[in-house]
């Protein structure tokens, strides 16, 4: 797996849309679904939620397009989330460097490492396309660049579902071959990248995000239990709120040519 470094990603420090507001992220994490054959009484609790028996998998990747930490084999019907907590409660799990955070959407808890979208107000990128449909307050502007940045995510999952055929369905293997074979295969992708930096071919759309609607509206979230929980919440949100006016502000200047 890739390690993330600690200089600004040249995605971020090349781009006035990105640098300085994210200058602290280091990459993107989501999950998505793959094909599987599961038998026995459980089989139920991997159907997710198009009725596809499947295993959910977390990725966190670079925004060199490179996985950081790939965690397999959970049923297709658990939250991402739940995922998320796996991830980060394991003895070899996910490690978020100090003062560093990656960029997630809805369906995660939101933290000050995992930098999440407004709710409320307009998030994919197909809402803000055409004419007089600019991002018209600083929530807007936020989620916007927010999601041009994150979106490396699903292109990093349309890559990898095209590059190896055999997730197109259900590979005939025992479970957790099925789940150490997506773990290979994340390997070769970044070894791929590094010797050859070749990815031409079709990418596969991936249609799994947890945050679907276009108009992101507010849920409970069932991670925020205990009251430190909020309190990272609140401090993260204050922080949002901050980056979302300098944009804004950065916006106006740049358009009344200040």
């Amino acid at each position: 797996m890739a390690k993330p470094g600690v200089a600004v990603p040249s995605k971020i420090r090349e781009s006035t849309r990105f640098y300085p507001y994210f200058k602290d992220c280091i990459g993107a994490i989501d999950g998505t679904h793959v094909p599987a054959i599961v038998y026995g009484r459980d089989v139920s609790s991997y159907r997710n939620r198009h009725g596809i028996i499947s295993q959910n998998v977390l990725a966190a990747c670079t925004f060199d397009l490179e996985f950081i930490y790939i965690l397999s084999g959970w049923e297709g019907s658990a939250y991402d989330s739940k995922l998320l907590n796996d991830a980060l409660t394991r003895r070899n799990g996910l490690k978020v460097p100090r003062g560093k955070t990656f960029l997630v959407d809805c369906g995660f808890p939101y933290r000050r490492q995992f930098l999440a979208p407004f709710r409320g107000v307009r998030y994919h990128l197909q809402d803000f396309g055409g004419e007089g449909r600019h991002s018209e307050n600083t929530r807007e502007l936020f989620n916007l660049h927010h999601v041009s940045l994150r979106n490396v995510v699903e292109r990093i999952f349309g890559i990898f579902k095209s590059r190896f055929a055999i997730f197109k369905s259900a590979p005939p293997f025992p479970f957790r071959t099925q789940a150490e074979l997506v773990l290979a295969c994340a390997g070769l992708h970044n070894f791929l990248r590094k010797e050859c930096r070749s990815d031409e071919f079709p990418i596969e759309p991936d249609d799994e995000d947890s945050s679907h609607p276009s108009l992101l509206t507010e849920t409970e979230d069932e991670v925020d239990v205990l009251q430190t929980q909020e309190e990272q919440r609140e401090n993260a949100n204050e922080w949002r709120n901050s980056l979302a006016q300098e944009m804004w502000r950065d916006a106006l200047n740049e358009e009344n040519g200040n």
